[in-house]
C-alpha cells in the first residue's frame, strides 16, 4: 500500500476533469423536425371569423354550462385512466434520473477487516517459511468503481434517450387529458338528449293516453267504432315503449358518466331540462386554420418525442464501436491494527483506469446500430402517420360542421309545419271531419320530427366537442 500524495489526487481530479470535457463529444446524429406530409390548410373553412388557436384555450373556458365544467373538473381528479397517465410520468421521470446518475461517479465507503491464518508448513513462492499465525488487516477507503467516461457520448445519448421518452409520456398525459374532457362532454350532451328524447316521448303518452280516455267512452255510449278505439290504442302501446326505451338509455348514460367521472355524479351536476338545445360554446371553427396547429397535438407531439429518443439511441449504438474508457480509484487508510486504522502513515490510495477496446464480436455492434437506424425509420413513418391521421380528423368533423346549421333550420322548419298540420288534423277529428287516423299520422310526423331535431342538435355539440379535441384542445385549464 502506497500514501496518498497530493500529484497523485491532482491526477485523479485532472482525469476527471478529462473525462467530463471529453464527455461533449457526441456521435448522436442531428435532428431536424421532419417536413409535414399533409397539405397546408382545409378546404372548405369559412371565410371571416375571427382567427384564434383552439388549443390555447382551456376547457373551463371553451364549455359555457358550468354544471359540465364541475363535472369536467371532478372527472379530472377521479378517472382512473388519466391517474395511471400521471403514474407513468412519474415512473419515466425516475427512469430519466436512473439513466442521468451514470454521468456522475458513484461513491461509496467501504470498511473491511480480514483475518487470515497461515500455516508454517505453507511457504508463498519465494518467501521463507514462517511460523504459524493469525495475521488482521483493516481498511477504510471512499471511493468509486468502474466509472465510465463518456468520452464518446454513449451515456448522454441514452441518457438524451430517456428524456425524451419522459417527454412522450408526458405528452401521452395530455392526449389522454383531451380525450377525456371531449368524451365526458359527449356523455353529458347525450344524457342531456336522452332526458330531452324522454320528455317528448313522455308528452307523447300522456296526449295520447287523454285520446284514448274520450275515445273509450265514446265507443261505450256507440258513438265510435271499435276500430277507432284500437287504432288509438295502438299509438298509446307505442309511446309506451319508447318511454321504457328512452328510460333505459338515461340510466345507461348516468352510468357512463359515473365511470368516466371516477365515483358517481351529484344530481346537481346533471343537465337541466331544456339544455339539449342550448349553446355548449362561444367558440367557432377558426378562420384560414393551417395544418401547422397539428404539429402541437399531444399525440402528434407524442410520437415525435419516440423519433427523437431513437434518434439518440443511435449515438448510443454508433458509442459501442469506440475504446470505453473507465476509471476505478479509492483513497483511504490501512492497518494490521484497528487502533492505528486512522494514524500517521495509515493512508492509502489506488487508481486503476483501465480502456475497453472492442476487436471482435462477431458483428453485434454493426448489427445493433443498424437495428437503431430501423427503429428510427419506423418512428419517423409512425410521427408522419400521426399528422395524417389527426388531419384527416378535423378534415371529417369539417366536413360534418359545414352542413349541420343548415340541417338543423330545416328540421325546425319541419318540426313547426308538422306540429301546425297536427294541431289542424286534430281539430279536424274531433269536430268529425277527418278520421282519427289522419290525426294519428300527422301525430307521428310530428314526433319523429322533435326526436330528429335532438339528434340534430346533439350531433352539433359532439362535433363541437371533437374539433376542439382534434385541434388540440382540452389539456388547458
Amino acid at each position: 500500500m502506497k500514501q496518498m500524495k497530493w500529484p497523485a489526487a491532482r491526477t485523479i481530479l485532472c482525469m476527471l476533469w478529462l473525462g467530463s470535457a471529453l464527455s461533449a463529444c457526441s456521435l448522436m446524429p442531428g435532428y431536424q423536425r421532419p417536413a409535414s406530409p399533409v397539405a397546408q390548410n382545409w378546404q372548405g373553412l369559412a371565410q371571416g371569423i375571427e382567427d384564434y388557436p383552439l388549443a390555447e384555450i382551456g376547457w373551463h373556458e371553451f364549455f359555457l354550462d358550468t354544471r359540465l365544467q364541475q363535472l369536467i373538473a371532478q372527472t379530472l381528479d377521479n378517472n382512473r385512466d388519466l391517474r395511471v397517465a400521471a403514474l407513468n410520468i412519474e415512473r419515466a421521470r425516475a427512469q430519466y434520473q436512473v439513466q442521468r446518475s451514470n454521468l456522475f461517479p458513484t461513491i461509496n465507503a467501504i470498511m473491511s477487516s480480514t483475518a487470515q491464518q497461515t500455516s508454517g508448513n505453507v511457504a508463498a513462492v519465494g518467501v521463507s517459511q514462517q511460523a504459524a499465525g493469525v495475521s488482521h488487516s483493516y481498511r477504510a477507503t471512499v471511493g468509486f468503481s468502474a466509472y465510465e467516461l463518456d468520452v464518446f457520448g454513449r451515456i448522454r445519448s441514452l441518457n438524451e434517450q430517456a428524456l425524451q421518452t419522459f417527454f412522450a409520456t408526458e405528452e401521452a398525459r395530455r392526449s389522454t387529458q383531451i380525450s377525456l374532457v371531449a368524451e365526458v362532454a359527449t356523455a353529458w350532451a347525450t344524457l342531456a338528449a336522452d332526458q330531452a328524447r324522454l320528455k317528448v316521448a313522455q308528452e307523447t303518452l300522456q296526449s295520447q293516453q287523454q285520446t284514448y280516455e274520450l275515445s273509450k267512452r265514446s265507443f261505450e255510449l256507440g258513438v265510435s267504432s271499435a276500430l277507432a278505439l284500437r287504432q288509438i290504442q295502438t299509438s298509446v302501446d307505442s309511446a309506451r315503449v319508447d318511454v321504457a326505451t328512452y328510460k333505459s338509455q338515461v340510466t345507461l348514460d348516468r352510468n357512463a358518466l359515473d365511470l368516466l367521472a371516477g365515483k358517481p355524479v351529484a344530481d346537481e351536476l346533471l343537465p337541466l331540462a331544456g339544455s339539449h338545445d342550448q349553446p355548449v360554446s362561444r367558440y367557432q371553427v377558426p378562420a384560414n386554420l393551417n395544418s401547422e396547429v397539428l404539429q402541437q397535438r399531444p399525440d402528434v407531439l407524442q410520437a415525435e418525442h419516440a423519433l427523437q429518443a431513437a434518434n439518440a439511441n443511435i449515438g448510443a449504438a454508433r458509442a459501442a464501436f469506440f475504446p470505453l474508457v473507465s476509471l476505478t480509484s479509492s483513497f483511504g487508510s490501512a492497518s494490521t491494527e484497528l487502533s492505528g486504522l486512522f494514524g500517521p502513515g495509515s493512508r492509502v490510495w489506488s487508481f486503476a483506469p483501465s480502456i475497453n477496446v472492442p476487436i471482435f464480436n462477431a458483428g453485434r455492434n454493426r448489427a445493433n446500430l443498424e437495428v437503431a437506424k430501423i427503429d428510427r425509420d419506423i418512428l419517423l413513418a409512425q410521427y408522419e402517420q400521426s399528422i395524417q391521421i389527426a388531419f384527416r380528423e378535423v378534415a371529417d368533423v369539417l366536413a360534418v360542421r359545414q352542413n349541420l346549421g343548415e340541417q338543423i333550420e330545416a328540421q325546425q322548419s319541419l318540426l313547426q309545419a308538422s306540429t301546425e298540420a297536427f294541431e289542424l288534423s286534430d281539430a279536424r277529428f274531433r269536430n268529425g271531419v277527418d278520421s282519427y287516423l289522419t290525426v294519428l299520422d300527422s301525430q307521428r310526423t310530428m314526433y319523429i320530427a322533435q326526436q330528429n331535431l335532438i339528434s340534430l342538435q346533439l350531433a352539433d355539440a359532439a362535433n363541437q366537442f371533437s374539433l376542439y379535441k382534434v385541434l388540440g384542445g382540452g389539456w388547458k385549464e
